[in-house]
């Protein structure tokens, strides 16, 4: 099913998890409509600027996590979930 790219079920997976949290977002944008707030970084983010830095942040964490050969790389999942959850209560 995957063989017209050459996708591995990860790689699918990686972006059908991306695709649900767009549109996650957007129900919640629809749904409770929201306002900026400012938080440790001081400025203003909505939930969308708060996924993006996540997203950016995540991706760095795992290439540190890659570059330095910290541990199993499945590990890194746990210090992304740990940063999303700091960026969306505090930022």
């Amino acid at each position: 099913m995957l063989d017209w790219m050459a996708w591995t079920w990860p790689t699918a997976a990686f972006f059908a998890v991306i695709a649900g949290l767009l549109v996650t977002m957007t129900v919640l944008a629809i749904k409770y409509p929201e306002t900026p707030r400012v938080g440790i970084l001081r400025i203003e983010t909505t939930r969308g600027d708060r996924l993006f830095i996540t997203l950016l942040g995540s991706a760095f964490i795992n290439l540190i996590w890659l570059g330095l050969e910290i541990g199993p790389q499945p590990y890194a999942l746990i210090a992304c979930l740990a940063y999303a959850v700091a960026v969306f209560r505090y930022v």
